[in-house]
């Protein structure tokens, strides 16, 4: 079998694995050390395992990781999601489909303290799903909406998804965090828009909910300020060079942390609580990653996403045809796999491919403007049925509702999230504006 065989083998054993709900990290180092193997021989691979460990975790960038993490568990134990729902209900919950729309702002504030789409839907729902509940929302509405809105939590900045995209490509991690705030406000103002459409197609499906005083409104966004300050701080700290994307994330992880005990009242057990859950999820994730370095490797070695390269350049398609097909096979493997494995699993081949195509941008700019599209297609994953992740999280928080609802509920916000990919695969300035400013 040739090298280049080996690799396709690779690829197609890993997704095998995978879809068999075999862990995605033991699913990559598996796969990469047999075909590390067959490539190179045993003796090379445990002179790999012997190094690669350590040059990989050794990195003082992947710290921000578990930082990121713990600024959104603070978050949780502290209570900011009610503080930020109570804030967005206040000055929308009297518009149409306003709970929902408010459920909408909230995720997107919370998105702005926490890097993870399933802790974003989960904590939020806790909030606004008994609230839509309470004024006779449609259970597809408030359902779809709330898993829709989870996603906000990795497209608005931090990002876990664009962190270790930006350590995979050696990109920077502010470039990145700058490039998604004008795709995750598009995000937020398209499922508003849709939750707008939606109660005007079908008014039942959400109640009116009276109208909050100005007093009310100032008293609950004073609540919420300080939140928004820690957000600002941070991504115009590594926006503006003041610090590195690892100091913003341990003063966002600080300053959280302080919120949440003075203001939102968490004590040791809460603290012991957020640190072992970051413990935790840091661990899976490290797992993952390293899976990911030795398939990675192994991938290289069988010359196959170079050659796959070259073979795809010199097809007589335009550019752009092949990375709306690049986008295709993610809203595929959206369906049945995990955001995390899918990134991983395909960068080694799709960033290669993407590198050798003529699209008039530089080197930087097409991985930046990839990586967007990379972490938009990841969150329509999120929620395509009928293995989105986030469905099955609201499912957990709401058992007497089918999923067939939640299902019926979350298609329209699907067909903008597509509609969101197209405009910006057409208009790469969405994403590459505000990099180019810094």
């Amino acid at each position: 079998m040739s090298n280049f065989a080996i690799g396709l083998t690779m690829f197609g054993g890993a997704l095998a694995l995978i879809a068999l709900r075999m862990p995605v990290g033991i699913a990559m180092l598996l796969v990469g050390g047999l075909g590390y193997a067959e490539i190179s021989g045993w003796d090379r691979l445990f002179a790999t395992l012997n190094t690669l460990t350590f040059s990989r975790f050794s990195s003082y960038t992947l710290s921000v990781i578990p930082l990121f993490l713990l600024m959104g568990d603070f978050a949780t134990k502290g209570g900011m999601n009610r503080a930020l729902f109570r804030c967005a209900r206040a000055w929308m919950g009297h518009w149409r489909g306003g709970l929902a729309v408010a459920s909408i702002g909230g995720c997107a504030a919370f998105g702005a303290i926490c890097g993870s789409s399933l802790a974003t839907a989960a904590t939020m729902s806790q909030v606004a799903l008994p609230e839509m509940r309470r004024h006779g929302y449609s259970p597809a509405l408030s359902t779809g909406t709330l898993a829709a809105g989870g996603t906000l939590g990795i497209l608005i900045p931090p990002s876990v998804i664009l962190v270790i995209y930006a350590i995979y490509t050696e990109m920077s991690i502010g470039a990145l965090f700058v490039a998604a705030v004008i795709p995750g406000l598009i995000a937020t103002a398209g499922y508003m828009l849709v939750v707008n459409i939606y109660t005007r197609l079908s008014p039942g499906a959400a109640p009116p909910a009276e109208r909050v005083p100005y007093r009310e409104r100032l008293r609950a966004t004073a609540e919420v300020w300080p939140v928004m300050m820690v957000f600002v701080i941070v991504v115009t700290g590594i926006y503006g060079g003041w610090f590195s994307a690892t100091e913003g994330a341990a003063i966002g992880a600080a300053a959280t942390g302080i919120l949440a005990v003075v203001l939102g009242g968490m004590r040791w057990q809460g603290l012991k609580e957020s640190l072992l859950s970051t413990a935790e999820t840091t661990g899976l994730i490290f797992l993952v990653l390293l899976g990911a370095e030795l398939f990675s490797a192994a991938l290289a070695l069988s010359h196959l996403p170079s050659e796959l390269s070259a073979m795809v350049a010199a097809l007589p398609i335009p550019p752009l045809a092949i990375l709306a097909a690049i986008i295709l096979v993610y809203l595929i493997l959206g369906c049945f796999m995990e955001s995390m494995a899918m990134v991983l699993l395909t960068l080694p081949i799709f960033v290669p491919l993407m590198l050798g195509l003529d699209f008039g941008l530089d080197r930087t700019q097409v991985l930046v403007w990839f990586g967007i599209l990379v972490l938009m297609s990841v969150e329509v994953g999120m929620i395509s049925p009928p293995f989105g992740l986030n469905l099955f999280v609201i499912n957990a928080m709401a058992k007497d509702i089918p999923m067939g609802e939640t299902y019926r509920g979350v298609l329209p916000f699907c067909l903008a999230d597509i509609l969101r990919i197209v405009i910006l695969l057409l208009f790469p300035a969405l994403s590459l504006w505000l990099p180019g400013l810094w």
